[in-house]
């Protein structure tokens, strides 16, 4: 169903507007969660992993681009959800994970990287040359990033399996960094239409120089910056004013549209102002995450009035006492005195929990959590108390209220803005071709 993406830039140039969204997490009632809602909701399912993730050395989930298809395809297999509306994408793949090396080598790594993406089946590659490596200059050209792109294009043409369907690319990136902003999020600088059109006539010249012109065709997505982003504790919600250049540029390159980045957090309406204004493709990771650990924060709570002392999970302490012995996901983003750092270490909108939640103790505290609260009845005023929109659902019938439930319906009460956002416009998905994987 990749020709789904190919799609995108078609249905715009037609005056009909949607999109779509992409779940990046490797969390497996995350994926649940995604792949639950596209069953529901009769769309497509994009799954994403990043560089960081998924790589050849395992990245922080251990898991290659190989195993992680293996992962999402038999979570969807669990599901019902079929294989052929399963796409899978690379997000920010290039030397993102290898930055301290210098450049030959950084490269080198990253070429490896997007070939085992594209040799597994990924039908969509975001080629991410922007970062500055140990002995290169900040920031870096467009020159220099374009044609280094065009050199991780060059690695996975070569490796995609022959006869299968040939991946579609995204180019350019987001400022700031992926995953949130690490410093103030005053003066942020939302993309020009110049500076979108030269980084795409860079890439061009570059993919051209490398035989590429085939691949060209299939670059159907241009990240910038549309002016959202998020920091530990506030969120820039998209503006269309400030970003009003922008969708010009897509009248005169037909094949693309735009892929926002950092859009967790915003609101119904500014999702549905970005996908009008060309933005087809919203990422979203961090927030699902964020949802998620707010679940199991209100279980754990409920727990505690619930469960005797002697039994229970000791769930919070567990994840923290997890967190100051690996300090490393955490220590070099959250500033300020004790306080402080507690603070963000459990409610930043950058959601450094996530990184934690594959440890061993918490993955034995949250089985004990969820194992204590299936033995109990919940109440239902203490459902209202820390899950209301599930505990309205769960008084109309739509709910059973069983732990595992209120976890999915919570990640899925952040990914619906998104839903309507991308396919609650005029879309008709009946004849567009499937994506098949084995």
């Amino acid at each position: 169903m990749n020709d789904y993406l190919r799609q995108l830039p078609v249905l715009r140039r037609a005056g009909r507007i949607g999109g779509i969204y992409s779940s990046c997490s490797a969390h497996p009632l995350v994926l649940e969660a995604a792949l639950s809602k596209a069953l529901h909701d009769n769309t497509p399912a994009l799954i994403e992993a990043t560089s960081n993730q998924v790589n050849q050395f395992g990245g922080y989930t251990g898991m290659t681009p190989a195993d992680f298809k293996r992962f999402v395809l038999e979570i969807a297999d669990r599901v019902g959800f079929p294989r052929d509306r399963v796409l899978l994408g690379g997000d920010h793949l290039g030397p993102n994970t290898w930055q301290h090396l210098p450049a030959d080598e950084a490269m080198q790594h990253a070429q490896v990287l997007v070939a085992d993406y594209a040799r597994a089946g990924f039908c969509k590659i975001h080629l991410d040359a922007s970062m500055s490596c140990a002995d290169d200059p900040t920031p870096l050209t467009d020159e220099i990033v374009a044609g280094r792109a065009a050199r991780l294009c060059l690695a996975a043409e070569q490796a995609r399996p022959a006869g299968g369907p040939a991946p579609v690319y995204i180019i350019g990136t987001e400022v700031p960094t992926p995953g949130g902003a690490r410093e103030s999020l005053e003066g942020i600088k939302v993309t020009s239409r110049d500076d979108a059109s030269t980084s795409l006539e860079w890439h061009r010249q570059a993919f051209a120089r490398l035989e590429l012109e085939d691949a060209w065709q299939r670059v159907i997505g241009l990240v910038v910056q549309p002016g959202v982003e998020f920091d530990h504790l506030s969120v820039v919600d998209y503006q269309a004013s400030l970003a009003s250049g922008l969708p010009g540029l897509l009248d005169s390159h037909a094949g693309i549209v735009f892929e926002a980045h950092s859009t967790d957090y915003q609101t119904p309406s500014a999702l549905r102002n970005l996908v009008h204004d060309g933005f087809a493709i919203l990422k979203v990771g961090p927030g699902l995450t964020f949802a998620l650990r707010e679940a199991v924060f209100g279980l754990a709570a409920i727990e505690r009035t619930l469960v005797p002392e002697a039994t229970r999970s000791n769930m919070l302490e567990t994840l923290e006492c997890s967190m100051l012995a690996r300090p490393q996901y955490w220590q070099p983003y959250c500033h300020g005195d004790a306080s402080m750092q507690q603070l963000l270490r459990h409610y930043s909108y950058s959601d450094r929990v996530r990184y934690y939640w594959p440890e061993p103790e918490v993955e034995a505290a949250f089985s004990t959590l969820l194992s204590n609260l299936e033995r109990v009845s919940i109440p239902e005023p203490l459902l209202s108390q820390y899950f209301p929109s599930q505990y309205q659902k769960l008084r109309e019938g739509f709910l059973d209220g069983s732990p595992r439930s209120l976890l999915i319906d919570k990640i899925q009460q952040a990914l619906e803005p998104y839903a309507q956002a991308c396919f609650g416009w005029d879309l008709n998905l009946a004849d567009v071709p499937s994506h098949s994987y084995k």
